[in-house]
């Protein structure tokens, strides 16, 4: 199975809510988050909020406690598990941010699991206080997308996943996300890849509109144990074809042996 790659958002994907709103919503930063977001850029906004909840006395530990407790579907972790033993290719294309994902899987245990992930930056400082950067810079250039935000462009990243593969033998890949900013990617997968919207998200709306513009097999998913179930199915699937084609290969080279034997 290491002939397939799976990319995963993160907020209402693997997690169940947004991390942003959890974090904001949690430590009681909401009314101002709300008074600033018609002001600026989301991404904008977050790194914002972060130097307000500094200024504020909330620390870096305050932010990791908040994110340690998310909430998320059981059934996801497991379904992680089960794809990484599959040996797939795990990886995360979001538009939350370094820092809060990195803080998240390595609570749950489950870091190591993604061979990459494809986010905004988010660190640090010296003065203690978390920066969050776009993964794009809008201010120097526009990555030239009108379905996405000025900050990141998923399909752009699912382009240069795509090239980067394609070097490596026949992959196929399988996408999951619920967002706006999914549906982008989800017009950049080939015929023999998968998408996998979130039913009734934002994505899923979008896909609906004109089923036919996205290449890709369409199998949608409600919640976690879906999305189990869903997932598993399609590996298996890959696998069994997978093994299909192998079985063809070496049945013509026998056919080839045995004729010029004869």
């Amino acid at each position: 199975m290491s002939g397939t790659v799976i990319v995963f958002d993160f907020d209402k994907t693997i997690v169940d809510v947004d991390s942003d709103n959890w974090v904001i919503d949690e430590l009681g930063f909401t009314d101002l988050f709300n008074q600033l977001l018609p002001t600026m850029p989301w991404n904008s906004l977050m790194d914002r909020m972060m130097m307000e909840l500094h200024s504020k006395g909330k620390t870096i530990e305050d932010i990791e406690e908040v994110l340690h407790r998310i909430p998320l579907h059981p059934r996801v972790i497991p379904a992680i598990q089960a794809a990484h033993a599959f040996g797939c290719d795990l990886r995360i294309v979001s538009d939350a941010n370094m820092f809060f994902i990195e803080t998240i899987l390595k609570h749950l245990g489950i870091r190591e699991y993604f061979s990459e992930i494809n986010t905004n930056p988010g660190y640090v400082n010296e003065e203690g206080r978390l920066r969050i950067l776009p993964y794009h810079d809008f201010n120097k250039a526009s990555h030239g997308c009108t379905l996405c935000p000025p900050n990141m462009c998923k399909g752009l990243i699912i382009d240069r996943i795509q090239d980067s593969i394609s070097q490596e033998g026949n992959k196929r890949m399988i996408y999951l996300g619920d967002g706006s900013g999914d549906y982008c990617p989800s017009l950049r997968l080939k015929e023999r890849d998968f998408m996998m919207p979130r039913k009734n998200f934002p994505a899923w709306d979008l896909i609906c509109k004109d089923p036919l513009l996205v290449k890709a097999e369409i199998h949608g998913w409600s919640d976690g144990e879906e999305l189990e179930q869903v997932l598993l199915h399609l590996i298996n699937k890959i696998s069994m074809e997978e093994n299909v084609h192998e079985q063809l290969i070496a049945s013509d080279c026998k056919l080839q042996t045995l004729s010029v034997s004869a």
